[in-house]
């Protein structure tokens, strides 16, 4: 594989350090990173609200992204590539993880990334609508993972939330529409159509926090502002940089693993670092929503 099938910002590494070296560092970025932005993103709610917040990281990491990326040269959208890139922003940025920061102004970061833990379970589904429908492992995955979000959603802090409990779910399956529909749409690079889609992405999340009558009143606690920072550099552009590489060099379950390893990574920093509780029916959620998402993922490996 050469350079040019890398994303921009990962060539410059693979030509220093060997694949041995580079892709356990990308899956523990991906596992770590991913999983602790869950956390940033409750501390961030402590001054900014859940939607302008979501807004100022994607257009600040967008920005920064598309910056480099027209800086090496890379070719620009099409018009066409423009709008679906706007789409799929939309459904993702500003529907998925929209909802996510909203979610987690009433619900613990992990279990917020228990319940977006869904996503693949949603995906398998909306597959279908383009006659990709699941195999026998994959259609008990299916059953599996959404016994585990029952379960989840008797657990005492979902049940208490229920407009969190439902934004989760509708983020979880805004995210896996997104990914469905657009792998059959005219898209530009990986990293170009990711730059572009965090771009479109803050506009549909400043347009949804103002018309939701978000403000900003007050200079935000330096603790939200990191985190925020958190996330633009750790998130977006680091996290995404090594999800794309390895989307280059490993297996799609391998690379797609980061679905039933960011929830426990979650549970365990929202504990350790958040004061955040966890009760059994949680555990219990979680643990059947991750035997789903991996026997589907298992599954769509072997095809």
């Amino acid at each position: 594989m050469n350079d040019a099938t890398l994303p921009a910002a990962a060539a410059p590494l693979a030509r220093w350090f060997p694949p041995r070296v580079l892709i356990p560092l990308a899956l523990v970025g991906v596992y770590l990173l991913w999983g602790s932005t869950y956390l940033a993103i409750r501390i961030g709610l402590t001054g900014y609200p859940p939607f302008l917040m979501a807004a100022i990281r994607f257009l600040i990491a967008g920005g920064l992204m598309f910056g480099f990326l027209h800086w090496r040269g890379m070719a620009m959208p099409t018009m066409r590539q423009w709008v679906n890139c706007g789409i799929c922003g939309t459904l993702l940025l500003g529907f998925g993880n929209g909802l996510v920061c909203y979610a987690e102004q009433t619900v613990a970061s992990g279990i917020a990334a228990v319940a977006v833990a869904s996503m693949p379970l949603f995906a398998a589904v909306f597959a279908g609508f383009y006659r990709q429908w699941p195999n026998r492992i994959e259609t008990l995955g299916l059953l599996v993972g959404f016994a585990g979000v029952v379960i989840l959603n008797f657990s005492g802090e979902l049940r208490g939330s229920p407009l969190g409990a439902l934004a989760l779910i509708a983020a979880a399956a805004a995210w896996a529409f997104g990914s469905v529909w657009s792998r059959r749409q005219d898209m530009p690079h990986p990293a170009m159509s990711t730059a572009a889609q965090m771009l479109c992405g803050s506009a549909a999340l400043a347009i949804g926090g103002l018309l939701s009558g978000e403000k900003i009143t007050a200079l935000p606690s330096l603790d939200a502002t990191l985190a925020v920072g958190y996330l633009i550099v750790a998130g977006s552009l680091l996290g995404f940089t090594a999800y794309v590489y390895l989307l280059h060099n490993v297996r799609p379950a391998l690379a797609t693993s980061y679905a039933y390893v960011n929830p426990p990574v979650a549970v365990l920093v929202g504990v350790a670092l958040g004061g955040e509780s966890v009760r059994t029916l949680d555990i219990a959620g979680m643990v059947v929503i991750l035997a789903g998402v991996v026997a589907i993922t298992l599954a769509k490996g072997k095809r």
